[in-house]
């Protein structure tokens, strides 16, 4: 109870209401700089091309959300997506089944999300180094596996779960939405998700408070892991084909998306709402940078350039909150 107080104490109802704000604000105020600099921008191919985009991108980072808001960190998201989808595609082909390369994938996943928990939690290994090192072990199975092959040509339905439409709007969409209540509903309204925060805000409190941090924060791990493979699957079904480095290009957007969102790097603070926000933006800063055709290369840079400016605006409002206290 305690451990769960603190976290009250941190989530501020105004604050955060100030800062999803402030974050809505930064989108629109991207959007309209957009509108005015290419008038290609507010056509409907592109706007709908920028909701693909972002609904991938938050597939992904709301597991990762759960992840940092116990202070941890998943490094081995993108190299997840990378076997899982190669795993799936190998089935699919194979069978013709895209239901049997879904539960493949989905299956990779949770089980690389469930050894990033055991190695967290139970052999209390940094995260960082978890799965960092987790990172370049499932790299190294994957390019073992392709041995430099690509799977290409899967069917006309399960494409459609990628590069779709539904009444207009791209499928992705709506499974972003379905897994933006499901996360909203795990972390405010259930129990779990409480707990989630307070192992963040003070894992000692959390412990002695009776919360049982290392079944949490596997779980977290597992919940990530599965939300991999699931946007392996949209990302597959996209690209019509799976090669050892796909997911390469992943898991600093992911990381971002977090972080701009509002997601604290030291925990208990954030919201899978601010998450769709903050993969919103970045989707629309990168998406304007190829409107404005301008060097793909720079694109990393820019993605690096808005996590640290996320990162340094965190800090120095937790040194605020501190200093308050």
């Amino acid at each position: 109870m305690n451990a769960l107080l603190t976290v009250s104490s941190r989530l501020r109802p105004g604050e955060n209401i100030s800062k999803a704000a402030s974050r809505i604000a930064a989108v629109v105020l991207v959007g309209f700089a957009l509108s005015l600099a290419s008038d290609a921008f507010l056509t409907s191919g592109n706007l709908l091309n920028v909701l693909r985009q972002t609904s991938l991108l938050f597939l992904m980072a709301s597991g990762l959300t759960l992840v940092v808001l116990t202070a941890g960190i998943d490094l081995s998201i993108g190299a997840n997506v990378a076997l899982s989808a190669c795993l799936a595609g190998s089935v699919i082909k194979a069978t013709g089944s895209p239901l049997e390369g879904a539960v493949v994938a989905l299956a990779c996943g949770t089980l690389i999300g469930f050894l990033n928990g055991v190695l967290v939690a139970l052999l209390r290994m940094p995260s960082f180094i978890a799965t960092y090192g987790m990172m370049w072990l499932i790299n190294g199975l994957t390019y073992y596996y392709m041995a430099g092959n690509t799977i290409y040509g899967f069917p006309h339905g399960f494409r459609q779960l990628g590069s779709g439409y539904w009444f207009a709007i791209p499928v992705p969409v709506y499974l972003m939405l379905i897994f933006l209540a499901l996360a909203a509903l795990f972390a405010g309204r259930t129990i779990y998700g409480q707990q989630v925060y307070a192992i963040g805000s003070n894992p000692v409190a959390a412990r002695f408070s009776g919360v049982p941090v290392k079944r949490r924060l596997v779980l977290v791990y597992v919940l990530s892991g599965l939300m991999a493979g699931l946007g392996s699957l949209v990302f597959l079904a996209r690209l019509n084909s799976a090669e050892g480095d796909i997911g390469e290009p992943l898991t600093l957007p992911a990381i971002a998306a977090v972080l701009i969102g509002g997601t604290s790097l030291f925990g208990g603070i954030g919201t899978p709402y601010g998450t769709l926000i903050g993969a919103l933006l970045l989707t629309l800063v990168l998406n304007g940078l190829n409107l404005l055709n301008i060097d793909a290369n720079w694109q990393p840079f820019v993605t690096g350039a808005i996590i640290i400016v996320a990162v340094l605006v965190d800090s120095l409002s937790r040194r605020r909150q501190e200093a308050r206290a």
